[in-house]
């Protein structure tokens, strides 16, 4: 009798997510581990340890079984999703870093060329162009905007199936993002919209509902591109990829997606650039556009951000009120009937909002408290989450004046910082020791920074 297969959890990781694309398409074909071995000149175990993610594929296996199985390159176009991976388990590099023919969505430049990178970090946050795109948002006929055609003489069709490897491909990138940064996964990103995301919106939908659901897909990874942009330090850029997802969901009219990218995504932007008034009334027209469609844990985001902007903008019983109103809709909330993209939103994630607008309004023993709520519950993948809450803990202790404790949180914090590639995490960094700067003279606070200079120099000062 034969055994029975091994489950598979495709976002489990990498290896689980390109062994299960590969059982299906094999599955699909009709063809057994050992002929599919027979058919690419590669043993029936490596075919089985593949799948069962025991083992990383080479190039020529991915490309073999691309072409035995007419897969069309699609297993080949994953290979990026393993780059990450195989160097953070120390092994040897199977296959170049530039595996697709398309240029990626920042293209490749020379190492030699001086500058290209700081140009593209240095490309301005411009607050004037979002009330437009507010306003055309806001409103922006219902029903899809975009043709649903592939271009023209486009062979290939577009279905659920593709879709669901797609958002599989998203669910991994965003996993990897929260526990590593951008600076180690957005190259990876951006090469796989240039490749499989592009091919697929070239390609012709199998009908009006796929089509809808492969915009929104693409908004998710556009929004993924621009919180990247923003975790590099890349602001200007963050903002063009918002404000494409934003499109996106007009084309898929996903009224309810739209509103927590204009809030969530370009508000939050807003302020992070110093700009609290854009930030506000990106949050209002989010609101005021999803009335009648937000669910639960949406409406709580929505009304977060809100909050947040009464904060920075010094407005104490707005802000208060918003978050009451937040708080109300979160406790409300039904994993089962909020879409997947705002399910991260829970306890811990409002908590952490609070606590950003209580440091805003200057009140420290109110932010150590919801940031202790949110630090106990965040999941330990969340690594950059964790840094940034941390670091904040820790200028809320040294604005209460309880620098042993602001300076062991700091260290904390600098550990997680360390885990990551992430322009945000050094920059809240940055922020502790300016915080610290008073009590300059405290061995504690001197000590503080040699650890800084040793563990984490890009952030010491």
């Amino acid at each position: 009798m034969g055994q029975t297969p091994r489950t598979l959890q495709p976002s489990l990781s990498e290896r689980h997510f390109f062994g299960a694309e590969l059982r299906r398409l094999r599955e699909r074909a009709n063809l057994s581990q050992a002929r599919l071995g027979e058919m690419i000149r590669f043993s029936a175990d490596l075919v089985r340890r593949v799948e069962t993610a025991d083992r990383f594929p080479s190039r020529e296996f991915a490309e073999a079984c691309d072409r035995a199985l007419a897969a069309g390159g699609a297993l080949t176009r994953l290979l990026p999703l393993l780059e990450i991976r195989r160097a953070a388990e120390g092994k040897p590099a199977a296959f170049p870093s530039g595996l697709t023919n398309a240029a990626p969505l920042l293209p490749t430049r020379p190492a030699e060329t001086p500058g290209w990178a700081d140009m593209v970090v240095h490309v301005p946050f411009q607050p004037g162009v979002l009330d437009r795109a507010a306003l055309d948002w806001l409103n922006a006929p219902t029903g899809p905007r975009l043709s649903l055609a592939g271009r023209p003489g486009s062979p290939g069709r577009v279905d659920e199936e593709d879709l669901h490897s797609a958002e599989t491909a998203l669910a991994i990138f965003r996993q990897l993002d929260h526990t590593h940064g951008a600076g180690r996964v957005h190259a990876q990103v951006q090469r796989y919209i240039e490749g499989e995301l592009n091919r697929l919106l070239g390609n012709t939908p199998t009908s009006a509902a796929v089509g809808r659901h492969l915009y929104t897909l693409a908004a998710g990874f556009f929004e993924l591109c621009g919180y990247q942009a923003v975790d590099t330090g890349a602001h200007g850029l963050a903002q063009r990829r918002y404000l494409r997802a934003l499109r996106l969901t007009e084309a898929a009219n996903d009224r309810l997606y739209g509103s927590y990218l204009l809030a969530v995504n370009i508000g939050h932007l807003a302020l992070h650039c110093g700009h609290p008034e854009p930030a506000h009334r990106m949050a209002l027209m989010a609101v005021q556009g999803s009335e009648t469609r937000a669910t639960a844990a949406v409406a709580a985001a929505l009304h977060a951000v809100v909050a947040r902007t009464h904060a920075r903008l010094g407005r104490e019983d707005d802000c208060l009120t918003h978050l009451d109103i937040a708080e109300k809709q979160l406790a409300r909330s039904r994993p089962g009937d909020e879409p997947a993209w705002i399910r991260y939103f829970d306890a811990a994630y409002l908590a952490d909002e609070i606590a950003h607008c209580f440091h805003d309004l200057g009140r420290p023993q109110q932010t150590q408290r919801h940031l202790g709520d949110a630090l106990t519950t965040l999941s330990p993948t969340h690594v950059r989450r964790l840094a940034i809450d941390t670091a904040l803990l820790a200028s809320s202790l040294a604005a209460a004046g309880r620098i042993d404790e602001a300076c062991a949180t700091a260290r904390a914090a600098v550990d997680y910082a360390a885990r990551t590639t992430s322009h945000r995490c050094l920059q809240r960094v940055v922020e502790v020791q300016a915080d610290l700067e008073p009590y300059r003279c405290e061995p504690q606070v001197r000590e503080f920074g040699e650890y800084v200079r040793h563990q984490l120099p890009l952030a010491a000062v």
